[in-house]
C-alpha cells in the first residue's frame, strides 16, 4: 500500500512543473503548473498575482535551447514550447507598446508600462536628445526618492543612478537640476504619468529590435511599433511604413519579405536577411501579432496567415489575443478600488538597476552645432545579452560585408558615445532600402569591367575619387564575392522551386490514385455500404457507367488479350 503512495505521488510529480516568471521590478513569481498546462493558464496566474485586468499589453518571453528568444503562445502547452529541462524560467515583459501610455484606465498598469520603457531606456532601445534624456531620467528619480531633500541627498547624488548605458557628469547635474528645480511636489504616480507621455514622443518608443542585414549587406535592426514598421540604420531611421500600407509578412528561410503598398498604387517589397531561419520565423511571428493587434478593428477579422512558400511548404501562425480597439473599449468598463501598487523604490536591480556604482564618463568637449550621437548600431548591439531581443548570430546573409561592418563599428568605438545636445532627428523613409557609397562604386567598376559605358553624371563623380590601381584590386575582389554572394540565393530559389514542382507532381498522382481505387470500387465491387449504394444509384453514375466505363473497361480487356497472345505467339 506505501509504494503505491510513494508511485502515486512520484507520478504526480512527473506530471508538474515547476516555473518562474523574472517580473519587470527584477522581482520573480515561482508556480507550479501540469505538464499539459497551456500558457494562457500560466499568464492568467500571473496576472492574478499581479492584480493587472488591462493584461493584452504584457506577455510572457523565454529562450529555447538555441538561444533565440520567443513570445509564449497561449494556445499551447508550456512544456512542449519551452523544449527544455524544468524548472522553466521566463519574463513578463510589454508585448503590445500601448499607442497613447497616458490613456490607460489604471495606474497598476501605467506603472508596469513605466518599468518597461525604464528598461528600454537603461538598454539603449530609447534614444533621445540631451535634453529630453534628462527629463526623463529626473522623472524617475523624483518617482523613486521623491522630492528633493538637501539632508538626505548630498552633492552628486543623481551620479549613483544608472538611467542610460552611458552618461557624462553634465548630464548628471543637469539631471539633479530638474529634479531639484521643477518636479518638486509630484507624487510617483504623476512623475510616471509625465515620464509616459514624454516617452511617447520620442522616435524609438516601443522598438523591439531584430537584428537583421540588408540586400548590400549593411546592418540594419527591424521594429515594429503602434505606429507601423521601422528599420534603423547607423543613428537614423530610414524606414517608416504605417501599418495600413503593409500588405503582406512572409519569410523563407533567413529571408524576411515585406510588402508594401503606397499611394499612386506603388508597390514595394523590402527584403532582409536575419541571423538564422528561427530568428526570422520569429521575426515574421511578431509582424503578424503586431499588425493584427494595431490594424484590425475586431479580434474576429483575424485569419490564419501562411508564410506563403511555394505550394505545400511553409509555416502558419494565427494571432489568438484581443485588437487593440477591443482592449480600450473592454478597459473603458473597468470599474474596480484602484489595486494597491508596491513600487520598488530604491531596490537595486539586476538588469535596470535603480542605483548602481558603474563607470561614468567624463564630460565631453564639443564644438557649436556637432554632438555625438549614441549610435544606434552601439546602443541596440547591447541588446544581444538583454531580455528583450533576438540573438546575433556570426552566421549570417551577406558575410563579405563583414569588413565594412567591423570598421565602421571600431570608428564608433573610438568616439565617446553620449547623448546629443541636438535633436535626434530620423531621415525621411526613402523607399528602397538606399545603397551604401561603396555599392554604388562597385556598381561602376561591374560596367566599367563588362565594357559598359558610364554616363556624364558618374564620370564625373567618379573623376572626384578616382582609385588607386590596389584600390581597384580590391574592388573587383569585393565584386567578384559580392556576384558570389547573390549567385547561391538564387540557386536556393531554383532548387527550392524544383522541389515544390515534384512534390506538386507527387500530390497530384496521389490523388489521381486515389480517385482510380474509389472508381474501381465503386463499379466492380459488392460492397454494400449506405455510402456506395446511394451514389449507384444516382441516373449521373449509371450513365457514367454504361456509357463511358463498360466500353472503356471492354477495350482495355480487348487490348490486354491482344497483347498477351501476341506474347504467347512469340
Amino acid at each position: 500500500m506505501l509504494s503505491r503512495l510513494m508511485s502515486g505521488s512520484s507520478r504526480s510529480l512527473e506530471r508538474e512543473y515547476s516555473c518562474t516568471v523574472r517580473l519587470l521590478d527584477d522581482s520573480e513569481y515561482t508556480c507550479t503548473i501540469q505538464r499539459d498546462a497551456k500558457g494562457q493558464y500560466l499568464f492568467d496566474l500571473l496576472c492574478h498575482h499581479l492584480n493587472l485586468l488591462e493584461k493584452d499589453y504584457f506577455g510572457i518571453r523565454f529562450v529555447d535551447p538555441d538561444k533565440q528568444r520567443h513570445w509564449l503562445e497561449f494556445t499551447k502547452s508550456v512544456g512542449k514550447q519551452l523544449r527544455s529541462q524544468p524548472p522553466f524560467t521566463m519574463c513578463f515583459r510589454v508585448k503590445f507598446y500601448p499607442a497613447d501610455p497616458a490613456a490607460l484606465k489604471e495606474e497598476i498598469t501605467r506603472y508596469l508600462v513605466f518599468l518597461q520603457i525604464k528598461r528600454d531606456l537603461y538598454h539603449g532601445r530609447l534614444l533621445c536628445k540631451t535634453s529630453d534624456a534628462a527629463l526623463l531620467a529626473a522623472y524617475i528619480l523624483q518617482a523613486e526618492i521623491g522630492d528633493y531633500d538637501p539632508g538626505k541627498h548630498p552633492e552628486g547624488y543623481s551620479s549613483k543612478f544608472q538611467f542610460f548605458p552611458k552618461h557624462s557628469e553634465k548630464l548628471e547635474r543637469k539631471i539633479a537640476e530638474i529634479h531639484k528645480t521643477e518636479l518638486s511636489g509630484q507624487t510617483p504616480a504623476t512623475s510616471e504619468l509625465n515620464f509616459l507621455r514624454k516617452a511617447q514622443t520620442l522616435e524609438t518608443y516601443g522598438v523591439d529590435p531584430h537584428p537583421c542585414k540588408d540586400v548590400s549587406g549593411n546592418a540594419a535592426f527591424l521594429a515594429f511599433t503602434p505606429f507601423g514598421f521601422v528599420v534603423l540604420q547607423g543613428n537614423k531611421r530610414v524606414h517608416f511604413i504605417k501599418w495600413n500600407e503593409v500588405t503582406k509578412l512572409k519569410f523563407e528561410g533567413k529571408t524576411f519579405y515585406l510588402y508594401v503598398s503606397q499611394k499612386e498604387e506603388k508597390k514595394i517589397i523590402l527584403t532582409y536577411f536575419a541571423p538564422t531561419p528561427e530568428a526570422c520565423k520569429h521575426l515574421w511571428k511578431c509582424g503578424i501579432e503586431n499588425q493584427a493587434f494595431y490594424k484590425l478593428e475586431k479580434s474576429s477579422q483575424v485569419r490564419t496567415v501562411s508564410s506563403s512558400n511555394l505550394f505545400f511548404k511553409g509555416s502558419r501562425f494565427r494571432y489568438s489575443g484581443r485588437v487593440a480597439k477591443e482592449v480600450m473599449e473592454s478597459s473603458a468598463k473597468i470599474k474596480r478600488e484602484p489595486p494597491e501598487i508596491h513600487r520598488a523604490g530604491m531596490v537595486p536591480s539586476r538588469s535596470c538597476p535603480s542605483i548602481t556604482h558603474g563607470p561614468r564618463l567624463s564630460s565631453v568637449p564639443r564644438t557649436r552645432r556637432r554632438a555625438v550621437h549614441i549610435s544606434i548600431m552601439e546602443g541596440l548591439e547591447s541588446l544581444r545579452d538583454s531580455a528583450h531581443s533576438t540573438p546575433v548570430r556570426t552566421s549570417s546573409h551577406g558575410d563579405t560585408f563583414l569588413p565594412h561592418v567591423r570598421s565602421s563599428r571600431a570608428d564608433s568605438n573610438e568616439r565617446v558615445a553620449v547623448i546629443a545636445d541636438e535633436a535626434y532627428s530620423p531621415a525621411d523613409s526613402v523607399l528602397p532600402t538606399p545603397v551604401a557609397e561603396h555599392s554604388l562604386e562597385l556598381m561602376l567598376l561591374s560596367r566599367q569591367i563588362n565594357g559598359a559605358t558610364c554616363s556624364i553624371e558618374e564620370e564625373k563623380e567618379c573623376e572626384a575619387s578616382t582609385p588607386t590601381a590596389a584600390q581597384m584590386e580590391a574592388l573587383g575582389g569585393e565584386l567578384r564575392a559580392l556576384c558570389q554572394g547573390h549567385s547561391r540565393p538564387e540557386e536556393e530559389q531554383v532548387n527550392k522551386f524544383v522541389l515544390s514542382v515534384l512534390r506538386l507532381l507527387l500530390v497530384t498522382m496521389g490523388l489521381l490514385f486515389v480517385l482510380l481505387l474509389l472508381l474501381i470500387i465503386l463499379t466492380e465491387s459488392d460492397l454494400d455500404i449506405a455510402f456506395f449504394r446511394d451514389i449507384r444509384q444516382t441516373p449521373e453514375f449509371e450513365q457514367f457507367h454504361y456509357q463511358y466505363f463498360c466500353p472503356l473497361r471492354r477495350w482495355f480487356a480487348c487490348k490486354i488479350r491482344s497483347v498477351v497472345s501476341l506474347l504467347t505467339d512469340t
